[in-house]
């Protein structure tokens, strides 16, 4: 007798891919998050270390951003992220996170990879 067919068992990096698109806004515009001041995060984003950060600082917003992308909810991406800081520093901020998140929003947001091919150039 014939065993039923197995569904390919999904690899680590597919399941965080999955996990982070789930998460993503509908666009990139409807980040609004503020461009200057401090923001500090809830402990549902971070439980432990630093919470607090100052965006006029490059290292502090890098550091701000990459906390958020890997541990925010789709209304903490939109409430702490603003859409041109993000497009901005995407070149760089791109090499500070892992692969699965990085895929996943070059994915949905075309315009990153683009404005990563075009900073290469």
């Amino acid at each position: 007798m014939a065993s039923p067919p197995t569904a390919p068992v999904p690899t680590a990096f597919d399941v965080l891919r999955t996990r982070y698109s789930k998460r993503l806004p509908a666009r990139l515009e409807d980040l609004t998050g503020p461009t200057q001041g401090t923001v500090d995060l809830p402990l549902h984003v971070v439980w432990s270390g630093r919470r607090s950060y100052q965006l006029e600082g490059i290292r502090s917003r890098m550091s701000l951003y990459r906390t958020v992308l890997a541990e925010g909810q789709r209304e903490d991406l939109e409430a702490f992220l603003n859409c041109d800081l993000l497009v901005s520093q995407w070149p760089v901020l791109r090499t500070l996170v892992s692969r699965p998140l990085r895929d996943a929003w070059e994915a949905a947001f075309p315009q990153l990879a683009a404005g990563q091919a075009a900073s290469a150039a």
